[in-house]
């Protein structure tokens, strides 16, 4: 997953930037991560502070040369479009609640997947699928003054809902029969960090970690079996590095690199109510599917430049790389992307945003990989695909007082 949000005070006062752009692959590059994780507002130095935005991400990955490679038979469509658009939606609020104390409540959709290629050769593999999430989190601070700046402690928790669906051909023996799962689950998860600010210059440094999410009661429909479970799963935890610097008077460097522990996700085997939970295994005689992921970790560096024009106009501009998790199977190979944007204050307690971006999703081949217990993934369809194009437009309005 590539993200673009850039939150920052510029120049040397307490001007507030914010340009908000999301940017990712059509199989969501850094794994199922769509808005991620976001806690900029409680840096915000007013007493109350509100951000509300939304970012439309134009993904335009497309799969060739796809061979039916399930024993099914299929010589159709070799081509498919594996990409939709798709909002990104964020709303919070902040307040200082006592001395050296700020909080926030946010609500986001860190997670997600929209694949949607109809039916082609790799039907056996996918026919759409529809991953979605909700995020209702709560984060506290405490600073207090060290040295020339102030130093930060953050905490906090979040509460997770995952839900989505799943439609391919269900087996060759089966025909074109047409399989869908429906599941659900949630979790709680919880975030502890620490930032250094200097005001004066513009400083801020932060380093925040949000605990995996472990995934209750997976459960749902396959409609040709019935009542079904998922095996335990958790989503990602995740480590975030934030650094930004004014460098002159009204400029302003920023750069971020965050590890997401996207190898979590493996195959996550799928099996009928009543079946135990010791034999419930991917490629096991007990699980009637899986949701095959096969990803490896994710990682992101970003890096950009701000400069504040004039009490009401700023704008900043970005370049990011994205390790896509993809390693073999499935097409989310690594992601080049630049963005840019600007911020419009009619009013000092008014802020407008308008950020867009555009970038690279990198080639590659999807096939067979290997994953634990003997088990093979890709053994549906193979596929090529190309350097395709992502972009993406976001807004946003902040009002604080």
């Amino acid at each position: 997953m590539f993200d673009v949000r850039l939150k920052a005070l510029l120049g040397a006062g307490c001007f507030s930037l914010a340009l908000i752009g999301t940017v990712m692959d059509t199989a969501h590059a850094g794994g199922l991560e769509r808005g991620g994780y976001d806690i900029d507002l409680l840096f915000d130095p007013g007493p109350f502070a509100s951000d509300v935005s939304g970012t439309y991400v134009m993904p335009q990955r497309d799969l060739k040369n796809a061979t039916d490679t399930s024993g099914g038979g299929l010589t159709g469509k070799s081509t498919a479009r594996n990409a939709e658009g798709y909002w990104v939606p964020y709303v919070g609020v902040k307040a200082t609640v006592g001395h050296g104390v700020d909080c926030m409540l946010d609500y986001s959709q860190p997670w997600g997947a929209s694949s949607n290629p109809g039916i082609w050769n790799g039907s056996y593999s996918n026919i759409n699928t529809q991953i979605k999430s909700n995020n209702y989190a709560g984060t506290c601070s405490y600073k207090m003054d060290v040295g020339k700046g102030q130093l930060r402690f953050i905490g906090g928790v979040f509460y997770q809902e995952v839900y989505g669906f799943k439609e391919s051909y269900a087996n060759p023996a089966f025909g074109t029969t047409i399989g869908r799962v429906d599941l659900s689950s949630s979790g709680w998860g919880w975030r502890v960090g620490v930032a250094y600010e200097i005001p004066d210059i513009a400083l801020r440094a932060s380093l925040v970690y949000n605990s995996q999410v472990k995934l209750d009661n997976i459960a749902g429909t396959l409609n040709i079996v019935g009542d079904i479970y998922g095996a335990t799963q958790s989503m990602p935890d995740s480590l975030e590095l934030k650094l930004q610097s004014g460098i002159a008077p009204g400029w302003l460097a920023f750069g971020s690199i965050k590890w997401v522990n996207w190898s979590l996700l493996q195959s996550i085997p799928i099996c009928p109510q009543g079946v135990p939970a010791s034999v419930c295994v991917t490629g096991s005689a007990a699980a009637v599917t899986s949701l095959d992921l096969m990803y490896r970790d994710g990682w992101t560096v970003t890096g950009g430049i701000g400069h504040q024009f004039n009490e009401q106009w700023s704008g900043a501009a970005q370049i990011s790389w994205d390790r896509g998790t993809s390693h073999g199977y499935g097409d989310q190979t690594d992601t080049w992307t630049i963005g840019g944007g600007i911020a419009y204050t009619p009013k000092p307690n008014i802020e407008l945003r308008l950020a867009g971006a555009i970038g690279v999703l990198t080639s590659g081949h999807s096939g067979v990989v290997n994953g634990e217990n003997g088990f093979q993934a890709g053994t549906d369809v193979s596929y090529d695909f190309g350097n395709d194009l992502v972009s993406a437009i976001s807004g946003g309005l902040k009002i604080k007082f």
